[in-house]
């Protein structure tokens, strides 16, 4: 074996966009290709939106223009612009900003003097421009370096700061900006911004009051138990309300941030309202029948946060400020204000204590049911085999974070599919659970269903969720059924399972659907597998037309070689994402609900005649 050479040639220090290049997912997190919320191109904006909120948080500029096609993204706000003589250095040196000053900006989201730069070194084009006083400069960047650098200008427009980027595409290929996820954004701003006004793509977002109109439009289709309770101080608002859902959907935010994976601001919050609720009712209730079916948003503005990791999408930070009370001290001081409202409101406190009573009651009900069901499980698991675990479970290995990041399930229907994807799966991480026939459509039932029903109780146990998804034993939940009608409803009827029972499955993007080929187009020479009718034609253009064309019927048809294919680096999965606009419930009694007339209209507007039918 021969030895590396290590010595002073092997050491080498890059600048900041050359880092920021090769390292991009420490600056932005993954990177992808637009069609994931968390996606980086959206991190990108974030990064450029928050220093105009922050403008507004300080009070210059109420308004923001942003206008957005596929891959060109630009920003316009009113503030008080970036200092002139500054500004090459604020959009290109790591480690510059006016953030610094916790006079200039008191509760900002970023304080790291990262997140433009790292917009700029991603970015084949990068544009910034500082409106300030009757003086105006322009800068243009390609890739990170200067490519243009205008001299100042007389200027009769507003103050403010105007960015235009495009991502580059080397390093987010295929990329494209979904609008509907940019709209949603800008609706969490204005929410969390009363009084502000972002004008986005002919869109006027405006809201006047705050979470309580967030959690309006969250829950416009929920019935809930009692009107949405709304609290609001200097630093902290919160809205509170309890739903019919199974599971709690906490919206929490930080200096304007949507926390996505909570932190201790959201840990406190619900400790908070269960420690009140006990309080003013003077009965020791269990936690889970307090918080279950909640809906609540919380949202806290406190000096230098600390998040834990650039995307800011946790809060680690203890502290308010350097003088002032722990996260949890103070929001356990304010949350005291629910017991003067609901005291003050019995009506509303009436409502809420039944519904703890009805989940204690429900709770009680199934402890027995649920004895016997894991009793049964317990038993199943050791002489059946419908789960063929991992290496990483089988072996109770300790996971590393990439392991945990890769770990997944395919759940598939019958024995041909299970064993081709057995046969084929990267047995360190790639686990298979067998369903037997076609599932029970669970809509509108009671939780008891899942252990009365066998397939549904052991599928629960195999992912650990039995007690909610912290125990989640895969990052992936595969559903891979066959693409003909009969998969499709199976497809269905699994999603309404998770959907009815486990929301918080889908909310933390952890459900996807197997997207494999539909058919094989190969000649001698070449194979080409098509996922579509377009692409077979294409394929068969490509490759002649006297070619072999299989048409795979189910996933058992796939041989355990092809399969390789399809579930290792180039598997091709579809994530299932739930609207912020969309009620799961409302989702639920539409599809599976009774045959409504809206769906009716739905089918008939919306049906499709094959080109060449069968029958002529």
């Amino acid at each position: 074996m021969s030895k590396v050479k290590y010595d002073e040639s092997s050491i080498r220090s890059l600048d900041w966009k050359e880092h920021i290049r090769l390292r991009p997912g420490m600056y932005i997190g993954k990177l992808g290709n637009g069609s994931s919320k968390d996606d980086g191109i959206y991190i990108l904006l974030k990064e450029i939106i928050d220093n105009s909120i922050d403008e507004y948080v300080m009070g210059y500029g109420k308004t923001i223009d942003i206008k957005v096609n596929d891959s060109r993204a630009v920003i316009r706000d009113y503030g008080r612009g970036i200092p002139i003589g500054k500004l090459v250095d604020c959009v290109s040196k790591i480690n510059t900003g006016g953030k610094y000053d916790s006079k200039a900006f008191q509760k900002s989201v970023g304080l790291n003097g990262v997140g433009t730069k790292a917009v700029n070194a991603l970015s084949e084009i990068f544009i910034a421009k500082t409106i300030r006083d009757g003086k105006t400069k322009e800068v243009e960047f390609h890739n990170g370096e200067i490519f243009v650098d205008n001299d100042v200008e007389s200027t009769s427009i507003r103050n403010g700061t105007k960015i235009i980027f495009k991502p580059d595409t080397k390093i987010f290929s295929g990329f494209k900006f979904n609008p509907d996820f940019i709209l949603e954004q800008a609706w969490n701003y204005a929410y969390l911004n009363s009084g502000l006004t972002i004008n986005f793509n002919g869109n006027k977002v405006f809201s006047k009051n705050g979470l309580l109109d967030l959690l309006s439009k969250k829950t416009a289709s929920e019935k809930l138990e009692y009107p949405i309770i709304h609290l609001k101080d200097k630093d902290i608002e919160i809205a509170i309300s309890h739903g019919a859902q199974y599971g709690e959907d906490y919206y929490s935010f930080v200096n304007g941030q949507y926390t996505t994976q909570g932190g201790t601001h959201l840990a406190a919050f619900k400790e908070a309202i269960v420690k009140v609720v006990r309080d003013f009712f003077k009965k020791d209730y269990e936690a889970n029948d307090i918080r279950s079916s909640i809906i609540a948003s919380i949202s806290i503005k406190i000096q230098n946060p600390v998040f834990e990791s650039q995307t800011k999408t946790k809060l680690g930070s203890n502290d308010m400020g350097p003088k002032g009370p722990t996260v949890r001290i103070f929001i356990n001081d304010f949350i005291k204000k629910l017991d003067d409202y609901l005291h003050k409101n019995p009506t509303t406190a009436k409502n809420l204590q039944n519904k703890i009573l009805r989940s204690e009651k429900e709770r009680k009900d199934m402890a027995g049911i649920k004895k016997l069901a894991n009793k049964r499980a317990k038993k199943a698991n050791l002489h059946n085999k419908k789960l063929r675990d991992c290496h990483y479970h089988f072996n109770n290995a300790k996971l590393t974070e990439q392991d945990r990041l890769n770990s997944c399930i395919f759940i598939t229907e019958g024995d041909s599919a299970s064993g081709s994807i057995t046969k084929s799966r990267n047995v360190d991480y790639q686990a298979v659970f067998s369903l037997r026939g076609k599932p029970l459509n669970t809509f509108g039932l009671r939780k008891k269903v899942v252990y009365e029903n066998e397939e549904f109780n052991l599928l629960q146990h195999a992912l650990n969720i039995e007690n909610g998804i912290n125990g989640l034993r895969y990052n992936k939940i595969i559903i891979a059924t066959d693409a003909d009608v009969d998969g499709m409803h199976i497809r269905l009827l699994i999603l309404t399972f998770f959907l009815q029972f486990f929301p918080d499955l889908i909310k933390n993007n952890h459900i996807y659907i197997l997207d494999t080929p539909l058919f094989r187009v190969r000649n001698k020479k070449e194979t080409i597998y098509a996922y579509s009718e377009k692409e077979k034609n294409s394929a068969i253009d490509k490759i002649g037309k006297n070619c072999e064309i299989t048409r795979f019927k189910g996933l058992g048809e796939i041989s355990p070689s092809e399969f390789k294919l399809f579930i290792g680096d180039q598997m091709k999965l579809i994530p299932l994402e739930k609207s912020e606009n969309t009620s799961i419930q409302s989702t639920l009694s539409y599809f599976m609900g009774k045959n409504t007339p809206d769906r009716q209209e739905f089918i008939i507007n919306n049906l499709r005649f094959e080109d060449n039918p069968i029958d002529g």
